[in-house]
């Protein structure tokens, strides 16, 4: 496991420290957000937390919301850590504020996603590398 996945789940869990959490791993290949997920999943189990793991081929927020958001929060389970891993239809508009934390992932030249609250390079999987980047980080080309 790498120790970036370990230095992610300690700051989400210095946020988050207890209680129902809902986190995101989203990106622009959903196959990698569950590679990506797989690895946080073992960080925060080794922290000690309870993981549970849905994953999401196509993004549908409806079946989203239905599926594993209305369950949750009808389930009384407390210290619980829920991480949904899909496409970047996770962090849309209407979607992001489902999330407690959310992480992109990314690979070579994708671009990163804002709003997330971490961004992680994977293009190479076996090393991942933390990439810090706002509005002020982003090239000129990006938005216009």
């Amino acid at each position: 496991m790498s120790s970036l996945w370990d230095e992610i789940a300690a700051e989400f869990l210095h946020l988050y420290k207890r209680g129902g959490r809902l986190l995101a791993v989203a990106g622009a290949d959903a196959e990698r957000s569950r590679l990506a997920a797989d690895g946080l999943a073992a960080a925060l189990a080794a922290a000690g937390q309870t993981v549970e793991q849905a994953h999401t081929a196509d993004g549908d927020e409806q079946r989203i919301r239905d599926e594993v958001i209305a369950p949750f929060r009808e389930d009384p389970r407390a210290d619980r850590v829920v991480i949904v891993s899909g496409p970047a239809s996770l962090l849309s508009l209407t979607a992001r504020g489902l999330w407690n934390f959310s992480v992109w992932q990314l690979a070579g030249d994708e671009q990163p996603h804002t709003a997330a609250s971490a961004i992680v390079d994977l293009t190479d999987p076996e090393h991942p590398t933390r990439r810090f980047a706002d509005y002020c980080a982003l090239p000129a080309s990006y938005g216009a």
